[in-house]
């Protein structure tokens, strides 16, 4: 009858082990896709601000080039 129980008890240890393991893997998936979605939106904001910070360079250029022909313009 001891047997039974001790069987009964292990069968029990496992089966929560089990359970537990899954749950622990299954957060740690989610805790993973959650850090790859944060790493593609750090990449995003990066992308974009280098799109905005070439175009502020572009505008500041061109707004240079247009100084310049004004005094060369204002000096004639």
């Amino acid at each position: 009858m001891s047997i039974a129980i001790v069987a009964i008890i292990g069968g029990v240890i496992i089966s929560l082990a089990g359970i537990f393991t899954d749950a622990h893997t299954r957060q740690q998936k989610i805790k993973l896709k959650a850090i790859e979605k944060e790493v593609e939106l750090e990449q995003l904001r990066l992308e974009t601000y280098t799109r905005e910070t070439e175009k502020m360079r572009l505008e500041l250029e061109q707004s240079k080039v247009l100084l310049l022909e004004e005094k060369q313009n204002a000096g004639k």
